[in-house]
């Protein structure tokens, strides 16, 4: 099987196991500091000779991770400035056109936002006949910080010089260009929905996957203003591009973490914007009128992306993942559990007396991992869904259901626990979150499905509609179910 592969910037040398070709850590742009620091991805240098692609590329440099994340994330690389690359698995290149998927990591766009970890390995879908590809990206004040000096959304345009590198690459691997699916999970998740959006996205992928996100969580140009200000106090620079710029990275990734701490600590939505308040995501995609021209959420309901296939769901305890890994959840009252509902929107009485029905035997964490759940997750991915079925061919809904038998089965279906059911990597440094022997005949299936989609545009169940609302429910006996939460989609009605 041939691993050495000709690019436009040079030829690369993967490596072959077990019938799957694997390239690793290939530059898609220049590394975006020094000159390129805080400036929008530039062509990455040509080559001479052979390149070796058999490692990772680093990540983008950021701040340590939060406990509960650094406890279950498992990640193959460090930080480095080299750090826009991406990953292929394939069948032999050259020999076929096939399918492409390119998957786009989470990581609230603060941090993460890397290719390099065994939940990602491609190689089962190589297995059955996809180019897999996994990219990287800035995140954090390198990714999104944000000055109306028209350089914006750094890294969303990382993500789009991604894909215009597939376009430009992915027949040299066997895939076809014109055959494209992005999926990701989490800010992963908003950032495909999020490119739907966009006008230099346009043309790069047919068909996109969301995995719990949805297409509303942004920033206003006012807010993100504000948080470029407080990064630069915190620095003692003036507030400007080219001053942070300037500052060694090390201290921008320390001031950023005094800059989470502030928030938390004083969360008033005059001093950081109630969109920041409301999410605790300093660092989002900034509604700039060029590179996204308004809330994704309006494009896709005014017709972006309508020619483009859609697959949006999301897992049924998302919530729990941060409240009980952390030990919060038992640390909720009744009267934080109020003020939480006030400050989502919702007239405080209704709502508890619907989860209250909807759950009766839950606590006052409990009660607040299910309200988070639906505000930040839930409720978004419907609106996506709903704005899509408005003017496109095919959308579909899924909900993950399956209960990780972890933390004494209280994590639930938690975020990011479909991940490895979706790559078919169960084992792959899973146990902390999954246990010894989650369901593999559940990755099976979700894995197909996502495998089909790909391949066709098709998810084997009915399409989603204002009708039934038609929801594939995925669990050890996986089920279409319609319109699975309707007492809460009611509930949110109105609220943003």
């Amino acid at each position: 099987m041939n691993t050495l592969v000709s690019t436009r910037s040079g030829t690369v040398r993967g490596s072959e196991v077990n019938g799957v070709c694997v390239f690793k850590g290939i530059p898609f742009a220049a590394p975006p500091y020094e000159e390129n620091r805080f400036q929008p991805p530039q062509p990455p240098a040509p080559w001479s000779g052979v390149r070796d692609a058999l490692t990772y590329g680093p990540k983008s440099p950021q701040p340590e991770y939060p406990p509960e994340v650094k406890l279950i994330l498992p990640e193959l690389t460090d930080s480095g400035e080299d750090c826009l690359t991406l990953n292929i698995w394939t069948q032999d290149p050259g020999s076929a056109t096939r399918p492409v998927m390119v998957w786009i990591p989470g990581g609230v766009y603060e941090y993460h936002g890397t290719s390099a970890s065994p939940w990602y390995d491609g190689s089962r879908f190589a297995r059955d006949g996809v180019v897999c590809v996994t990219i990287s990206y800035r995140v954090g004040a390198d990714g999104f910080l944000y000055f109306d000096d028209g350089i914006e959304n750094l890294g969303l345009l990382d993500q789009v010089a991604a894909l215009e590198w597939v376009q430009e690459n992915i027949a040299a691997f066997g895939g076809d260009p014109k055959n494209v699916t992005i999926f990701g999970e989490s800010a992963g998740a908003m950032s495909v929905a999020t490119l739907l959006a966009m006008p230099s996205a346009e043309g790069l992928f047919q068909h996109a996957i969301a995995q719990s996100g949805g297409a509303q969580h942004v920033l206003s140009p006012e807010t993100g203003t504000q948080i470029a200000q407080h990064l630069a106090e915190k620095l003692g620079v003036e507030a400007t591009r080219e001053a942070i710029a300037d500052v060694p990275v090390d201290r921008v990734l320390a001031a950023q973490e005094e800059l989470r701490v502030d928030l938390q600590s004083t969360p008033d939505p005059e001093r950081w914007g109630g969109e920041v308040v409301a999410t605790f995501m300093p660092w989002q995609p900034v509604v700039d009128g060029d590179v996204l021209p308004a809330v994704p959420l309006d494009c896709i309901e005014a017709g972006a992306s309508s020619d483009i296939d859609l697959l949006v769901g999301t897992n049924t305890d998302e919530h729990r993942l941060f409240l009980v890994a952390s030990g919060i959840i038992d640390q909720i009252t009744e009267e934080a559990l109020s003020g939480a509902v006030a400050a989502y929107g919702l007239s405080v009485e209704e709502a508890l007396s619907t989860y209250r029905n909807l759950y009766p035997d839950a606590g006052a964490g409990d009660l607040l991992a299910a309200i988070q759940t639906d505000w930040f997750w839930r409720i978004p991915a419907i609106r996506l869904a709903d704005a899509h079925a408005k003017n496109a061919q095919a959308t579909y809904m899924y909900e993950f259901a399956w209960r990780s038998p972890q933390f004494n089965g209280r994590i639930g279906a938690c975020h990011a626990l479909e991940i490895p059911f979706v790559f078919d990597t169960l084992g792959n440094e899973t146990e902390a979150l999954w246990g010894p022997n989650p369901p593999q005949s559940l990755a099976d299936t979700m894995h197909a499905a996502w495998v089909g989609f790909a391949t066709t545009g098709d998810c084997g169940w009915p399409l989603y509609n204002f009708g039934r609302r038609a929801t594939m429910h995925f669990d050890t006996t996986s089920e279409v179910v319609d319109d699975p939460v309707s007492n809460e989609r009611t509930l949110w009605e109105g609220v943003r």
